[in-house]
């Protein structure tokens, strides 16, 4: 039995929840499953599927690599630009006129994921738009 099928129900609950980047690869008799769960509940469910397969995890035919997201909406971003205010923006692109602009090392408010790139923010002035993500980052 190919591992895949093996751990079918695990792969597909991952699909299923919303798991981003989500990788399954086969190496060396182990199957490597990567990604980005949405909430620490997703984690805890799909570590509980494998547990069902395998109840001791004694096989280590498994490598589950799941972290759990930290730009989830309502998270709290830092602004990291070098030393100046990030442009926010009407909708996602450069071309797109700044209705405000956040302060280097403030704390704004993720609302949504519109892109790699680009993301829905909130300052705590209410200023919504979208601002690119290199400039933004997670507050643990």
């Amino acid at each position: 039995m190919a591992l895949q099928d093996k751990y079918k129900e695990l792969i597909d609950a991952a699909n299923a929840a919303g798991v981003s980047g989500l990788q399954v690869n086969e190496q060396d008799g182990v199957l490597h499953i990567d990604g980005e769960a949405p909430s620490g509940a997703v984690k805890d469910q799909l570590w509980g599927i494998y547990g069902k397969i395998d109840p001791n995890f004694l096989t280590g035919d498994v490598v589950m690599n799941i972290d759990v997201a930290t730009a989830v909406a309502g998270a709290k971003l830092k602004v990291t630009t070098d030393a100046t205010n990030l442009n926010i923006r009407k909708g996602p692109g450069t071309d797109q006129p700044i209705v405000g602009k956040a302060a280097h090392n403030e704390i704004v408010s993720l609302i949504s994921k519109q892109s790699d790139q680009w993301w829905l923010i909130r300052t705590d002035g209410g200023v919504e738009g979208y601002a690119s993500t290199t400039y933004l980052t997670p507050v643990e």
